[in-house]
Order: structure tokens, then sequence, then C-alpha cells
């Protein structure tokens, strides 16, 4: 999609849609909105005073053939209280508007900004918006029913140069995003851990990024023994995908960021099989992994000056005849012994080692995510990320980059209470916990004994990774969540070191 910064008069705007939003207040019709209605013959005021035009959250209101302006169409999306307003509504308005249009076979439109929102911050979110919300899930559809993208949006009421730097950066995150996407609404038969691999390589050598593949082999001699045990169950061979940016001037002793993804592209559940329902969606079980290659995507194009290194363990988790029982005592790269209870909790067994590695690799400070548990989405529904940090300052940075990039996200307890609950009479740890509930967390305290002494964050978004149904603002299937959280941590991490 071209996004363009659009100089022109309303009314000499030839388009085939003029796109703005208006707040829901006595008189809606204000600012610029005072143009459309004037390009409209007052048309817009009409139907305001009619109670047919309200500005409630994301209302339409269509107006075609406006008598005084060149436009086909105006639009006019409700953006709801002002009070409430900030740019994760901005974000839902452009999204929704371009996919309402493009259900009306629109393929080029105006997008007017509001005198507010006349900034890079929200050229940068329209143009994410507008990339997010025209990617379709319909890649393998024969007889695609909406397959005619919009080809062409201008942004209007902006400053041109700073226009320019939103839209730039906007669409290297968008893109991003839309990476992870692709890559996780793939079915398993086309998305093996070996096919992962191969993709996440092709991905590094475009963007110019360090990548290394460790076969089954190597991961046996470097002895993760947590990744192997998930995937002996499988005819699928594991890989543990290492995606490494280093910035040109990297300063001795700088801090290094590791960003580590569960990657399980088709989760059975193993001997502990899951129900049947529903379990087509299991191959959205490595949205971590994608996460972070579409981090590293985004990065390699925003520069940072802080080291990033991605680790992403890749595995099936297969109830074969070779695979692990409950029961069993696996040893993880860090030398922990652990007891497997129950083979459906194996996100953490992959992570386990996936962490292991990237502090041996260097890094200082730890993100990861995954699509872990259940116990989350009983939680926080599919609307929040339940965030685990074991360091204040770390994690409210992450948080606050959560805003910034409009993405929900919630703290979650890591008390030392809950570390009784996965204690094991045979080995050093088990894979669950002991207790009644607080699944997600058990799960969290598993995996920050491998973090130990590094800080460390863990993003659960097994309830927020996959659409079940579209949204007003983008199409079913895998959301993309967290990559734009992350690309905000590392970039303002960047600014610090400078």
């Amino acid at each position: 999609m071209q996004i363009k910064v659009e100089t022109r008069p309303v009314r000499t705007m030839e388009t085939e849609a003029l796109v703005s939003y208006v707040f829901e207040e006595e008189n809606p019709i204000r600012g610029r909105a005072t143009e459309l209605d004037q390009a409209a013959g007052g048309a817009l005021r009409k139907l305001a005073a009619s109670g047919e035009l309200t500005g409630k959250a994301l209302e339409m209101t269509l107006v075609h053939y406006p008598s005084a302006a060149a436009a086909q169409r105006i639009l006019l999306v409700g953006a709801g209280k002002r009070e409430k307003y900030n740019l994760a509504d901005l974000r839902k308005i452009a999204g929704a508007a371009l996919r309402y249009l493009k259900g009306r076979k629109v393929s080029g439109f105006v997008f007017l900004a509001r005198e507010d929102d006349a900034n890079a911050a929200a050229a940068q979110v329209i143009t994410e918006a507008l990339l997010v919300a025209n990617f379709e899930s319909d890649k393998y559809k024969t007889d695609k029913k909406n397959d005619e993208d919009v080809d062409a949006v201008g942004l209007a009421g902006f400053d041109a140069s700073a226009a320019e730097a939103g839209i730039a950066r906007g669409r290297i995150i968008a893109e991003a995003q839309n990476f992870t996407r692709e890559l996780v609404n793939e079915p398993s038969n086309r998305m093996t851990p070996r096919m992962l691999a191969e993709r996440a390589a092709a991905m590094a050598r475009e963007s110019g990024l360090a990548c290394e593949i460790l076969d089954e082999k190597r991961i046996e001699e470097l002895k993760m023994g947590a990744l192997l045990s998930v995937a002996q169950g499988s005819g699928e061979p594991p890989r543990m995908i290492v995606i490494t940016y280093t910035p040109p001037q990297a300063r001795p002793g700088a801090p290094v960021i590791g960003l580590v993804g569960k990657a399980v592209t088709f989760d059975t559940g193993g001997i502990s099989i899951k129900p049947a329902e529903g379990m087509e969606k299991m191959k959205y079980d490595m949205a971590g992994g994608a996460t972070m290659l579409g981090v590293m995507r985004a990065l390699a194009q925003l520069k940072p000056a802080v080291k990033v290194i991605a680790v992403v363990p890749a595995t099936e988790n297969m109830p074969g005849g070779r695979a692990q029982k409950p029961g069993d005592v696996q040893i993880s790269m860090a030398g922990k012994s652990i007891e497997v209870i129950n083979t459906d909790a194996e996100g953490r067994l992959i992570l386990a080692d996936g962490i292991a590695y990237a502090k041996q690799l260097g890094a200082t400070h730890l993100m990861d995510a995954a699509t872990l548990t259940g116990a989350i989405v009983v939680a926080l529904a599919n609307v929040n990320v339940g965030v685990f940090g074991s360091d204040a300052a770390f994690t409210e940075r992450l948080l606050a980059s959560a805003r910034a990039a409009g993405e929900k996200m919630w703290p979650m307890p890591l008390d030392d209470d809950y570390r009784e609950m996965i204690k094991s009479s045979i080995a050093d740890i088990q894979n669950v916990g002991s207790g009644k509930g607080g699944g997600a967390i058990t799960a969290a305290m598993f995996l920050k004994e491998f973090a130990d002494q590094t800080p460390w964050i863990h993003l659960d978004i097994a309830g927020t990774a996959w659409l079940d149904e579209a949204k007003p603002w983008a199409a079913k299937g895998a959301s993309g969540v967290a990559v734009r959280t992350l690309v905000d941590v590392v970039m303002n991490w960047s600014s610090d070191q400078k």
C-alpha cells in the first residue's frame, strides 16, 4: 500500500473517499470536521442535528457524492468521548475506516487528521493501523471474497516532514507485525520447525542480520535436554534459531537485550493430549517465536544503538512412541533437573533452554513471549497480555512502551509463595504447580528459575495472539501482539545509550 502526505485543499482532493473522525459531544461537527461539512454542503451538520451522526466510538457515517467536493464520498468515524481519547483510539479509527471502505470496494482514500493529531506520532499510528487493517488471513483460499486491497492512502492535515517521518517508522513496524502474523497463520504442515528456521534465515539475510540455526545434533551437544524432551515425540527435528543485531558502534559493557520466543509449531499436548475441540488452532503456539522474529525484522531497519539477540527454540509437541511421559525427569541446559508432571506444559521447557542459551550468548536483560497458559486467559480473557517481571524498573519500562504502542498489558504477581508450588520431591523443579489455580503465575515462576539473577520479563500472550473473530480494525487470525511494544522498549533503550 502506498501511503503519502496529501497537501491539497480538502475540497479539491480527487479521491474515492475523504475520511476523518468526530467526538461524541453536543456538537460533533467542529474543527476540521467543519471543512468536511462545508464540502458536503452542510449535510454532516444536518445528520448530527437529526441524531444519526453522534460520534460514538467507531460509528460510521458515510455521505456519497458531497455537493461541494471533488471526493466521491465523505466518511466520518466516531471517536467516542473526547476526554477518553488517545492514540490507541486513533489506531482503531484508522484501521476500522480502511476495513469499512475496503468492504465497499474502495481502493484509495484520504485520511484527514484532526488538529491535535497533526504530528509524527499520529502519522506513525495511522500508518501502522492502515497496514495492519489491510492484511488478510485468506492466503489459501482459491475463491477469495475480499481480494481487493486498498492500494493508496493520503494523510492530510499534517506538516509534511513530520508526517513523512511517522509514515516511514510506522511502515517498518507494521510490516514487521504483519510478517509475524503471516508466520503464525501458516498451517503446521507448512510451518514445521525446519521451515520456520528457513523463513527466519531468509529474513535475516534480507535484513542484514546475523543468523545461526542449531540442528538437533548441535542442540544435543549443548545439552539442551528440556528442548529435546519435547521434540523427541515428533518425527520433525527441533531447531534453535539465533538472530543477532549488533549496532555499528557497540559500547563495551553496554547492555545486551535477549529476546526469547516459544515456537511450538504444533502442540497436541503430547501424552497429556489436548481435547480435539479447537486443536486446529494449536498451529499458533509458535506465536512467541514469530513475535521475536518480527521484532528483529523491524530493528534491522530502525538500527537501535543496543545489541539484541533473539533466541527461538522451535519444535512440535507430539504423542509419538518416543514421546516423553508424565513422571519423566529431564536435565535442562542450565543443569537443573525437571520432573515432567504434564507434557502439555511444554512451552516452559523449551523456553528454559532458550533463556539459558541467551544468557550464555551474553544477554544482560531478558524478555520472553509465549502462548504459555490457558490460565492467563482465565485471568485476563483475550484483552490483556499478562506481564511478569523480576525487576520493577525494567517491567515498568515495558509497561510504558505497551501504553505508547497501544497494546494492553497487565502486571501479574511473582510472590515467593508461588515458588513452593513448583517444588518437586524427586527433582529440582516440576513443570506444573501442585496447588490449585495460579497456573500462569507458576509457569512464570518456572521460567524465573532459569533467568535467575538476570533482569527478566515474561509475556504470556496465550489470550491475545489469536483473534477468533475479526475486529473492525483487524482480520480474524494472528494478531501480531507485542511486536510494537518490544520494538518500543528496544528503541527507548537505544535512546538511553546515546
